[in-house]
């Protein structure tokens, strides 16, 4: 699978009239490549939902070392725990990608899911996938190699994105992954000898994605939320 549904797929999974209810209290936003939307402890008064590009949400440790705990695009929303009731950030919400999103005060989109029940249901449903998803993560990231996870990674920014080639340089991959960067290194080169990828100068293009679908573990498809089916 790769390449990008026309607008956001929860809102596309609304029937028409709770789709321009949300809509309606909306603006069009575009993002650029390593904006931050929240900080940990900033208090969630905007929400996103993604259009196209990728949103992650990084934890922060105290010595600075970082690692990616959700990656959002189309299919999802950023922030969406503050549609429920008033949330601060746990992690840094940074874009991966250049993107485009709907963004919502979120005050307003919590008045809108208690005045509309179809609107509450669809969020829930991606929320609790998103729940199982961290659930196989944890497990993932204990017990799986660096080359498994790097792969998997690389899938799900495949699925986000128009194209087969995006800009990832191996610093940031290692802080997405958790991981140092000549770990990263070794797994990257591992995938290029196999030709499931090509990597020259921070930018990679998946060239093999059966193969690249091959090295990546078992939790790529096992909780992956962008395959919720609404």
């Amino acid at each position: 699978m790769n390449g990008i549904s026309a607008g956001n797929r929860l809102i596309a999974a609304l029937d028409d009239g709770d789709r321009e209810a949300l809509l309606a209290q909306c603006v069009a936003v575009d993002f650029a490549q390593g904006q931050i939307f929240h900080e940990p402890g900033d208090p969630i008064d905007q929400i996103y939902f993604i259009e196209d590009g990728i949103v992650s949400a990084v934890a922060v440790l105290q010595d600075g070392r970082t690692v990616e705990t959700v990656m959002v695009g189309c299919e999802g929303v950023a922030g969406g725990l503050a549609a429920a009731v008033p949330q601060v950030a746990f992690t840094r919400n940074v874009a991966q990608m250049n993107g485009s999103a709907r963004r919502i005060e979120a005050g307003r989109l919590r008045q809108l899911v208690n005045d509309r029940p179809a609107i509450r249901a669809v969020i829930s449903a991606y929320l609790a996938a998103l729940q199982s998803e961290l659930e196989q993560s944890a497990a993932c990231n204990a017990l799986h190699r660096a080359e498994q996870r790097l792969a998997k990674w690389l899938l799900r920014c495949h699925d986000r994105v128009d194209g087969a080639a995006f800009n990832l340089t191996q610093e940031y991959m290692a802080s997405m992954l958790g991981s140092q960067r000549t770990t990263v290194n070794e797994a990257a080169q591992s995938l290029q000898k196999s030709r499931a990828i090509t990597y020259s100068r921070g930018r990679i293009t998946v060239t093999d994605r059966a193969t690249l679908e091959r090295a990546a573990c078992e939790c790529y498809r096992a909780a992956d939320v962008f395959r919720l089916s609404l």
